[in-house]
């Protein structure tokens, strides 16, 4: 990959549209937009109307084109925006000339990776940047915004300036007299280490829930065979996405659906029943379910009248101890029998419970997602590198009065948020969080 070269993509979205956008990213593309508009005089950041011609001089499409000269643009670099028509032959024929120019296709996430070899971007504002392209609800698309715009850089940053510094005191203490030094600097070393401990704890804490606003709510659906666990799937979802029949086991796999509800993306679930079966098509969807119910943040365990003794007698285990959990009992219609130690009472059928069945999944829900504004977004790469971080300072503060390893601990958890930066990265570290982004991007 070089990045001098002149490159190219659709960043607007693939298929037919009224306008495509398409990027250009290069050096020196002052005289390449002048051909473009047919003139040598023009400003930046202008939007310009232009019959766009090939090299054979054939009208490939009348269009707008801006120019961002470098620095001032996203890359760092200068920048051309075609707005065509969304043809695909039309954006197809403006490739082909751009590739008559000397230019080529942009990889996945390069223009990214240009903005963050020029210092417009770190790697946390880039994982900002592909939350905010996935983003499915408002909730998602808040807290990824937040993200790409420095939030998780400027906390990031301010731990990693304050690891930095303990280390270099640590250091100190071994080179210097001690009256050469800040006074009580090993108590305020020590201090300051349980405290960014405890900060990089609670952001690992939460990572659930950062997980939960990124990729969705998993709320499953599970109980006994023929408990109505379909006919409450397909009224939430408002659609009969999944088979109903009064014949037990009909639910064979798993059946889900992302759903929006209240800003918050859910991956709703329905599941087998669970119950002793020789059919072995339906001891998969029964293992489907066991794995379905480990990733669960929110498990609605449904009853009917006929089995509310499994609860009483405490033979329901399906649940993980990490996941809310939520008792059911479904057919309401069929009982006047209620059991206050019951979350609530519904019917799939008459409605009955259902709206109140909603209202507690958003209370649920705000249960696991509340105060999550003030803390990082975590993903599987910065989890794991706050984790290597969080180690090395539990390992400093164990090391007592042993500056040596107590400062090199401090810097190896330095250099674990620099990596979630990429102050201090590889090839590999920047492959995977560019390889994330589209085309364009």
């Amino acid at each position: 990959m070089n990045n001098n070269d002149t490159i190219f993509a659709l960043s607007s979205g693939h298929g037919k549209s009224g306008v495509a956008v398409i990027r250009i990213s290069g050096d020196n593309l002052h005289d390449t937009f002048s051909q473009f508009i047919s003139k040598s005089d023009f400003s930046p950041r202008h939007a310009y109307f232009c019959n766009l011609h090939d090299t054979a001089g054939d009208l490939i499409d009348q269009c707008l084109a801006i120019y961002f000269p470098a620095p001032h643009s996203f890359t760092g670099t200068d920048i051309i925006e075609l707005h065509t028509h969304g043809a695909p032959a039309t954006i197809n024929a403006v490739f082909e000339y751009l590739k008559t120019l000397g230019m080529r296709m942009a990889t996945p996430g390069e223009f990214s990776r240009r903005a963050f070899y020029n210092n417009k971007m770190d790697l946390a504002d880039i994982d900002g940047l592909a939350a905010l392209l996935d983003a499915q609800t408002d909730n998602q698309r808040k807290h990824a915004l937040r993200s790409m715009l420095g939030h998780d850089s400027q906390i990031y940053s301010t731990w990693r300036e304050q690891m930095v510094e303990i280390s270099a005191y640590a250091a100190a203490i071994l080179d210097y007299n001690s009256d050469d030094l800040p006074a009580n600097i090993t108590e305020t070393i020590m201090t300051r280490t349980r405290h960014l401990h405890t900060e990089i704890s609670n952001a690992l804490a939460k990572y659930k829930t950062a997980r939960a606003i990124r990729g969705g709510i998993n709320i499953v659906l599970c109980g006994q065979t023929n408990a109505g666990k379909s006919s409450i799937f397909n009224y939430l979802v408002g659609a009969n996405r999944a088979i109903v029949s009064d014949i037990a086991g009909t639910t064979r796999d798993v059946v889900s659906v992302n759903l929006d509800l209240d800003g918050f993306l859910v991956n709703l679930s329905d599941t087998a029943g669970i119950r002793e079966t020789d059919d072995e098509i339906e001891n998969i969807g029964i293992e489907r379910t066991k794995k379905e119910l480990e990733n669960a943040d929110i498990i609605l365990n449904v009853f009917t009248p006929e089995t509310t003794f499994l609860y009483k007698t405490g033979s329901d285990n399906l649940a993980t101890e990490s996941s809310i959990k939520i008792n059911i009992v479904n057919k309401s219609d069929t009982s006047t029998d209620f059991d206050s130690r019951f979350d609530l009472y519904v019917s799939a059928k008459t409605g009955d419970g259902m709206p109140q069945l909603l209202e507690l999944l958003r209370t649920k829900i705000h249960e696991i997602t509340d105060g999550a504004e003030s803390g990082v977004s975590i993903n599987a790469r910065t989890h794991a590198l706050l984790e290597q971080a969080c180690s090395d300072l539990n390992s400093a503060i164990k090391s007592g009065d042993n500056f040596d390893i107590f400062a090199e601990h401090t810097r190896r958890a330095a250099d674990a948020i620099g990596k979630i930066l990429g102050t201090i990265t590889t090839t590999e570290v920047l492959d995977k969080t560019f390889g994330q982004l589209c085309l364009g991007k």
